[in-house]
């Protein structure tokens, strides 16, 4: 096997962004590792894809707990790939992890409570090899603990040195309020918000951006390519081979009307005058106005990663730009 030299010029383009108040900068573009690092997965093409990551200036890599398949088995490639490759350059990376989602049969093995959240941070700690993770969230708000207890649970972890920070996830604008006051109190602040958005789910915008803007937390947005949607590959029709043709709980074809393949295609029309795929455009969207903090993308294979890492060659948008984007998004 032989020996990953980072590339020398990984800091060059790559945009950092405060996380709110914190002292933390997080890469405009993260990579998560939801879907195509598990033990399911091809080993070498992960590897190639976290190796593709650093190399452009991508120091956060998002996972949780159950995250595969199987559960579990993305933190155990990552920890390998860690110890393997990146081992040398732990101090440059922010690694996250999450709990909250079922990982375990049981009362235990899902939702807030603390007994769940040590448990699997310790697991998540164990597969990935390390002392500690930067980031950890309640990745969903559990409506049957008290916030009060899954809070502590998270407080807890920072003084114990098993988290740098913490976040959440998931969490409206009301739970996030409270979520900011019960850590204020025991003296950790919460770091960051990880909630869906992109240009065809901008729930976050009725409340929560206010709510993280006046507490002075930041934001991660997961899934701002809408399940692929905001790509390229949509632009003529929905091919065999996508996402939307394959079963699947979070996207289906009937989801897929041609009033959204019509939309896609005009979106991808100011995307080429602005000489960018549909797919930077839609990540330099979600980045506008500096509201969120970094976008969180998924990746089947490093060529992926290199186009959307490309979106911070053109941030900025004009009035005009913005207008013709809202127009469109408008008459769905």
């Amino acid at each position: 096997m032989s020996t990953y030299l980072a590339h020398s010029e990984r800091y060059s383009t790559m945009p950092y962004n405060r996380a709110g108040r914190s002292g933390l900068k997080l890469p405009a573009i993260s990579l998560g590792l939801w879907h195509n690092f598990g033990g399911a997965d091809a080993f070498e093409n992960s590897r190639a894809m976290i190796r593709t990551a650093f190399d452009l200036g991508i120091t956060h890599f998002d996972l949780a707990n159950n995250y595969g398949p199987p559960p579990g088995s993305a933190e155990e490639n990552f920890g390998r790939i860690l110890k393997s490759d990146l081992a040398s350059y732990r101090d440059e990376l922010i690694i996250s992890s999450k709990a909250g989602y079922l990982m375990w049969e049981g009362p235990y093995g899902e939702w807030g409570s603390r007994k769940n959240l040590t448990a699997s941070l310790d697991q998540s700690l164990k597969r990935m090899g390390l002392d500690y993770v930067d980031i950890f969230y309640s990745h969903r708000f559990d409506p049957e603990t008290p916030l009060e207890e899954t809070m502590m649970a998270l407080d807890s972890f920072v003084r114990q040195g098993k988290a740098l920070y913490v976040g959440v996830s998931n969490y409206d604008a009301q739970q996030t309020a409270e979520a900011v006051r019960i850590l204020k109190e025991l003296g950790t602040p919460l770091l960051i918000n990880q909630p869906a958005y992109s240009m065809f789910n901008r729930w976050i915008e009725n409340g929560l951006q206010d709510v993280l803007s006046e507490e002075g937390v930041g934001s991660i947005a997961y899934v701002p390519l809408a399940q692929g949607l905001l790509t390229n590959k949509y632009l003529d029709g929905i091919p065999a081979d996508s996402r939307v043709a394959k079963p699947s709980i979070f996207l289906n074809e009937q989801d897929v009307t041609e009033e959204k393949l019509r939309q896609i295609r005009q979106l991808g029309e100011i995307a080429a005058q602005r000489e960018q795929s549909l797919a930077q455009m839609a990540l330099a969207w979600v980045l506008r106005e500096g509201r969120v903090t970094s976008a969180l993308i998924g990746a089947s294979r490093p060529s992926q990663i290199v186009e959307n890492a490309a979106a911070v060659r053109n941030l900025a948008f004009s009035s005009d730009e913005l207008e013709a984007i809202e127009s469109i998004l408008k008459k769905s």
